[in-house]
């Protein structure tokens, strides 16, 4: 199997694993990407308190699963600066931004990596078209969700579907293009990072996923007042943006393999 990371060369692929005491879902996280990703691939898991349970979770597999390690971030809490440290410690060609709690989107990935192989910059994940569905979660934040991405297409009259989604694969160079400048607030720098790579016109993909949200426990960081402050925010960034950058180019998806980027 090709899913270990071999010394001499990179892995085509990094998971990146930002959790807060997610130890159950973690240990079944792991077991599932050790079987299901056949690209040679590493995966970070990136925590933020010393008193986190991932270590002790990423040690119970590391000898069957060697390429995983976890990684205590510094920088400052939340997603957007475990994602700074978790990339400064991985060696990936593309990086997939991942949730320990959302079993169902693994599926995707192999659909998410062969987006990337045909030219794409960036690939999200959508549960609002095209099959996808989310399934389980807060349902203030799931109405809330739906609603703001159904806005945010029309108004912004952006290419994806769903812009909100954390599951994002992207070619490790991006954020050397791209700033990101979101509040470590929830997920919020995963849409960010997909409006301002629209923006500067970089080729997108969207893969239809069924988003099962926390099936085993862990903390859920979702806070509905700091969240929607901070979503909102960039919703308006975006309105304000995207009409204006006159990008229009098609998004990629997997249901149509004949497509392919041009040659640019």
């Amino acid at each position: 199997m090709d899913g270990l990371a071999g010394a001499a060369a990179p892995p085509t692929l990094t998971v990146l694993l930002p959790v807060r005491n997610e130890g159950i879902n973690l240990r079944v996280m792991l077991k599932m990407l050790q079987g299901m990703v056949d690209a040679s691939h590493e995966v970070v898991v990136v925590y933020d308190r010393e008193d986190d349970d991932a270590p002790a979770a990423v040690e119970s597999i590391r000898g069957r699963y060697p390429n995983v390690s976890a990684v205590h971030n510094r920088v400052g809490a939340g997603v957007a600066n475990a994602i700074r440290t978790g990339i400064a410690a991985s060696s990936g060609r593309y990086v997939l931004i991942f949730a320990a709690d959302e079993v169902g989107p693994v599926l995707a990935i192999d659909d998410m990596l062969a987006l990337m192989e045909q030219g794409c910059d960036l690939v999200s994940c959508t549960r609002y078209a095209a099959g996808g569905r989310r399934l389980g979660g807060s349902w203030v934040g799931g109405v809330l969700s739906r609603l703001a991405n159904q806005l945010f297409h029309r108004l912004a009259g952006s290419q994806l579907t769903d812009s909100t989604t954390g599951i994002k694969m992207f070619r490790r160079d991006l954020l050397d293009r791209v700033t990101i400048e979101a509040r470590p607030i929830g997920w919020v720098v995963a849409f960010e990072l997909a409006m301002k790579a629209e923006v500067a016109g970089f080729q997108l993909g969207e893969v239809p996923i069924i988003s099962i949200d926390r099936l085993y426990g862990g903390q859920s960081t979702f806070r509905v007042g700091p969240w929607v402050v901070e979503y909102l925010r960039w919703f308006i960034w975006g309105v304000q943006r995207l009409p204006r950058s006159g990008i229009r180019s098609a998004v990629l998806r997997p249901s149509d393999p004949t497509l392919r980027v041009p040659e640019r």
